[in-house]
C-alpha cells in the first residue's frame, strides 16, 4: 500500500480543511498556497511554543526539521480556488477604515500598509509572507489579539507584534470582516521577494 504526503496530511486537513483548503466561514486558516518558508516559521514556532495552540504542538513536537520542511512545501504547492467573496456587513465607514488600513496604512501611528508586507494582492510574498484574503475573521481576530497580549511571538524584529499594539480593538475587526470577505482570482501566487522591501526588513519570520 502507498504511503504518498498527501495521506499523511490526512491529520491536517481535519482542521484546515480539504487539502489545506479552509473556507472564509469557521476559524483554522487556509494553508494550501501559502508561502513554504512561512509554514515552515510557524510550523517551528509550534514546536518552540512562540504560538501556543497545544494541538498544533502536541502533532509537532517530535517531528524533525526536515519533515516539517517537507509539509511546508506539500501545502505551499496545492494551487487550489480562493472561497467566494462574501458580504462584508460593514458599514460605508467600517469599509473605509478596512480598505484604508489595508492599502495605505496609518503612517502617522506607524502602522504599514498591509499590501506593503502581504502583497499588492495581498495574496502573500515570498519567501514567508503569508496571504490574508479569505482568511475567517475570527481567526485574523484572535491571532492579532495574540500579537496584542504577547500570546503570539515570532523571531526579533516582531513587527506584527508592534503593528498590532497600535491598532485599536474596533480597526482589528473591522479589518478582520474586510480581509475575510474578500476573494482572489483561481492561480493567483504569492510576490516575488524583491517587491516586498518592507517585509524583508521585518524579517521573514516575523509573520
Amino acid at each position: 500500500m502507498q504511503n504518498t504526503m498527501a495521506q499523511r496530511m490526512q491529520a491536517c486537513v481535519v482542521c484546515h480543511g480539504k487539502e489545506g483548503r479552509a473556507t472564509n466561514q469557521g476559524y483554522f486558516p487556509r494553508i494550501a498556497g501559502k508561502p513554504s518558508g512561512y509554514l515552515y516559521n510557524q510550523l517551528q514556532n509550534f514546536k518552540a511554543g512562540l504560538r501556543r495552540y497545544e494541538p498544533m504542538h502536541h502533532l509537532v513536537q517530535h517531528m524533525s526539521d526536515a519533515y516539517l520542511r517537507d509539509i511546508s512545501n506539500f501545502f505551499a504547492e496545492l494551487d487550489l480556488p480562493y472561497p467566494a467573496a462574501q458580504a462584508t456587513r460593514l458599514t460605508p465607514l467600517e469599509e473605509g477604515t478596512a480598505k484604508k488600513l489595508v492599502r495605505q496604512g496609518a503612517p502617522e501611528r506607524g502602522i504599514p500598509a498591509c499590501t506593503s508586507c502581504h502583497g499588492q494582492q495581498m495574496a502573500g510574498a515570498l519567501p514567508a509572507t503569508p496571504g490574508l484574503l479569505t482568511l475567517p475573521a475570527d481567526y485574523l481576530m484572535a491571532q492579532l489579539g495574540a500579537w496584542r497580549t504577547d500570546q503570539r511571538r515570532a523571531k526579533a524584529p516582531d513587527c506584527m507584534a508592534d503593528i498590532a499594539r497600535r491598532l485599536s480593538l474596533d480597526e482589528v475587526s473591522v479589518m478582520a470582516r474586510w480581509l475575510s470577505a474578500q476573494t482572489l482570482p483561481s492561480g493567483t501566487k504569492p510576490a516575488p521577494p524583491a517587491a516586498q522591501l518592507h517585509a524583508m526588513r521585518c524579517g521573514s519570520d516575523a509573520q
